[in-house]
C-alpha cells in the first residue's frame, strides 16, 4: 500500500477517524469505468491491461486515486454491477494476476485503487443465490424470498408480494419456479437483493471485503450501499405484503409503487456501517470508504461522515445532480442556477463542523455535465464552459472525483435511434413508457434518452483522432463494444496533452491546486450572490488568505453581481489571478465594465 502525498494536508481538515492526515483530505480520485477505457486485447472492451498501459497519463494527470468500477466476474447483465464472484476476475478484464499488476503499478506512481464495492445485490448466478433456490439450503434466507399475494396463482400478473417497481422498469418481484416464490430485485430482474437482515449474509460480505483490502487495495466505493436496510415490520413483512402492517406507497404512471421511501436510508443503516467499519477498517490505515447515498440527505450526510459515528469517510450525494428534473430522470428540464447553487450550498453547510463531502458532476450513470449544463454550439464555448464547470466544482471543499473524459471535455454521445444504446436502464425504460405504460410517445423518449441515458458517459475514452479513438487499435477485427463519439476527431487527449490551453491543461492545474493551496483543499466556504441567475461566486478563507471563485455559466455576457463586485474592488490585479479559463486582458477588461464574458471562470485571492 502507498502512503505517498503530494502535499501536506492542514491540520484544518477533519480525519473522519483516519490518522492525522487523511490522504484523501486534499487528493482528487480518478474514476475509470473499464470497459471503456482502454482495450488492451483488440476485443472491443476495455480491460485491466489496457488501464496498466495508461498509468502514465494518470499520473501526469496528478490524480492521486483511482476509482475502479467493477471488474468481478459477472454475467454483464448491468455492465459488472452484476457480480457472480466476488473473488475472481471477469474474464472480459483480465485475471487477478492483472488485477495484482494494477495494484502494484498504480501505487509505484504513488496512485490509490479504490474499487467499487456492489453488496447491495448479487448475479442470480452467484452461488449465493443458485444455493437460495433451494428452500431447506443454508442460503434460503440469504435473499428476499416471498410467497405469491393471497387469493392469486404464484406467477400471474397481480400474485406478486407487494406492487414495488424496479429501477430498471417492471416489478421489483421475479418467480423462480424452482423454489416457487418470488425474489425482491430492486434493479435488474438478474440482480437479486441481498438480505441483510441475516447477519451471515453481512459476515460473508465483510470477509469479502477484507480479503480485497489484504490483497493491496486501498478502500471502496461502495454502490447503492443506503439500500442495504429496508423497512419491515414486526413480523420481518414488506410494506403492501399481505397481513403486513406496513401500507405501500400508491402506484404511479407506470403501473408500480415506489420501493425507495421504504428501501433508502432503512432503519439500520447506520448499525450496518458501523459494524462493517468495526469488522473490516478497525486498525487498518490509508484507506478510502464512499458510499452511494440514494436517499441521503445533507444533515444525515453530516452524521454519516462524522468521525465520531466511525461509517464512512464520504458520500456522494443525488440532491444537486437532480436538480433538472422533473418527475423522473427523463424530464430533464433547462437549468436553473439558483437551484443547483442551493443544493451544492447545503451540502457543503452540512460539513462545515464536521463530516467531509464529495464532489462530483460527472459519473457512469450521469449524462455527460458538460452536455448537460455547458454549451457545445461552438469549440470555442465548449472548452470554456468545460473549464468553467470544472472550476466551479473543484474550487468547492471536499474530495473531487474527475469521471474519464471529462477532463478533456468529452460530451454526450449523441445516439439518436434506440439500437445505438447498450445500457439495460435505458432500453427497459423505452419499452416500459413508450410500449407497455404509454406515458410517453417514442420520439419524445429518445430524446430523453439522448439526455439523460447513462451510455452519453460510457462511450469509449477518446485518446487520438484514428478509427477507434485510440481505444481499440484501428486495425483490431472487433468494434468498441459501444460506439464512439464521432467527435473524437476534434476532442481527444492527443490534441489536448501538449496545448497549455486545452481542457486537459487546465484541469491539471486544478489538481495542482488542490494539492499545494490549503485554501482550495480546506478553506472556509462562503457563498456569495446566491440568487443569481447566471453567476456562481463563493469564497474560500484559511486565515488571512482568502480566494474568491467567480464562474458565468451561462452563454450570455452578464453584470458582475453586486457582492461579487464587491469583493473585486476596482484594482483587479494580474498577479491576483489563481488561475482563469481565459486571457487576463479579455479578463480586466469586461471586469472593470462590471461585466463577465459568456463562461468566463476565475479564482481571484482578496
Amino acid at each position: 500500500m502507498t502512503t505517498r502525498q503530494r502535499h501536506h494536508v492542514p491540520d484544518a481538515i477533519h480525519t473522519n477517524g483516519a490518522p492525522m492526515n487523511p490522504w484523501w483530505a486534499n487528493a482528487v480520485v480518478y474514476q475509470i469505468y473499464p470497459r471503456s477505457f482502454q482495450d488492451g486485447n483488440g476485443d472491443g472492451y476495455g480491460d485491466l491491461k489496457g488501464i496498466i498501459s495508461r498509468l502514465g497519463y494518470l499520473a501526469d494527470l496528478g490524480i492521486d486515486a483511482i476509482w475502479l468500477s467493477p471488474v468481478y466476474r459477472s454475467p454483464q447483465d448491468d455492465n459488472g454491477y452484476d457480480i457472480s464472484d466476488y473473488r475472481d476476475i471477469d474474464p472480459m478484464f483480465g485475471n487477478l494476476e492483472d488485477m495484482d499488476r494494477l495494484i502494484e503499478g498504480a501505487h509505484e506512481l504513488g496512485i490509490k485503487i479504490v474499487m467499487d464495492l456492489v453488496v447491495n445485490h448479487t448475479s442470480d448466478e452467484h452461488a449465493w443465490f443458485q444455493a437460495s433456490r433451494d428452500k431447506n439450503s443454508p442460503y434460503a434466507d440469504w435473499y428476499w424470498w416471498r410467497p405469491a399475494r393471497e387469493g392469486f396463482i404464484p406467477g400471474t400478473p397481480g400474485a406478486e408480494p407487494n406492487r414495488w417497481g424496479g429501477s430498471f422498469g417492471g416489478s421489483a418481484w421475479q418467480y423462480d419456479e424452482k423454489r416457487g416464490e418470488y425474489y425482491l430485485h430492486t434493479f435488474s430482474r438478474k440482480q437479486p437483493d441481498l438480505n441483510w437482515e441475516n447477519p451471515k449474509v453481512r459476515y460473508a460480505v465483510y470477509d469479502m471485503m477484507n480479503w480485497w483490502l489484504d490483497r493491496g487495495i486501498d478502500g471502496f466505493r461502495m454502490d447503492v450501499i443506503t439500500l442495504i436496510s429496508k423497512q419491515i415490520d414486526q413480523e420481518g413483512r414488506l410494506p403492501g405484503e399481505s397481513h403486513g402492517t406496513i401500507a405501500d406507497l400508491p402506484v404511479g404512471e407506470e403501473g408500480y409503487s415506489s420501493p425507495w421511501p421504504f428501501s433508502m436510508d432503512g432503519p439500520r443503516l447506520d448499525e450496518y456501517l458501523k459494524e462493517m467499519r468495526a469488522h473490516v477498517f478497525e486498525g487498518r490505515t490509508g484507506y478510502l470508504t464512499v458510499g452511494e447515498g440514494q436517499g441521503i440527505s445533507s444533515k444525515r450526510n453530516e452524521f454519516i461522515t462524522d468521525p465520531a459515528n466511525k461509517e464512512l469517510d464520504m458520500i456522494f450525494l443525488f440532491d444537486h445532480v437532480g436538480v433538472d428534473q422533473q418527475g423522473s430522470k427523463w424530464g430533464m428540464t433547462k437549468l436553473e442556477l439558483p437551484r443547483l447553487k442551493r443544493a451544492m450550498i447545503e451540502q457543503q453547510d452540512a460539513v462545515r463542523t464536521k463530516g467531509w463531502a464529495s464532489l462530483y458532476f460527472n459519473n457512469h450513470d450521469q449524462p455527460r455535465a458538460l452536455s448537460r449544463w455547458g454549451d457545445t454550439s461552438t469549440p470555442e464555448l465548449r472548452v470554456k464552459s468545460a473549464k468553467a464547470l470544472g472550476l466551479m466544482l473543484h474550487m468547492h471543499r471536499g474530495t473531487p472525483y474527475v469521471y474519464q473524459g471529462e477532463e478533456i471535455g468529452m460530451t454526450n454521445a449523441g445516439f439518436t435511434k434506440l439500437e445505438q444504446y447498450q445500457d439495460l436502464e435505458s432500453i427497459n425504460a423505452f419499452h416500459q413508457r413508450v410500449e407497455d405504460a404509454k406515458v410517453q410517445d417514442a420520439g419524445s423518449m429518445i430524446d430523453s434518452l439522448a439526455q439523460a441515458s447513462r451510455d452519453n458517459s460510457r462511450t469509449p475514452m477518446q485518446w487520438d483522432d484514428s478509427t477507434y479513438a485510440g481505444f481499440t487499435d484501428a486495425s483490431a477485427k472487433s468494434r468498441p463494444w459501444i460506439s464512439v463519439n464521432p467527435n473524437a476527431a476534434e476532442i481527444n487527449v492527443q490534441a489536448e496533452k501538449n496545448d497549455p490551453n486545452s481542457v486537459y491543461s487546465f484541469y491539471r492545474r486544478l489538481i495542482e491546486l488542490r494539492h499545494d493551496d490549503d485554501a482550495v483543499s480546506s478553506g472556509e466556504f462562503i457563498p456569495i450572490d446566491i440568487d443569481d441567475d447566471n453567476v456562481c461566486a463563493f469564497k474560500r478563507t484559511l486565515g488571512s488568505r482568502s480566494l474568491l471563485c467567480v464562474v458565468n455559466v451561462s452563454s450570455q455576457t452578464v453584470d458582475v453581481p453586486t457582492q461579487t463586485a464587491h469583493l473585486l474592488g476596482d484594482d483587479f490585479k494580474h498577479e491576483s489571478v489563481v488561475i482563469s479559463n481565459i486571457d487576463f486582458d479579455e479578463l480586466r477588461k469586461t471586469v472593470h465594465e462590471g461585466q463577465l464574458a459568456p463562461w468566463s471562470a476565475f479564482v481571484y485571492q482578496i
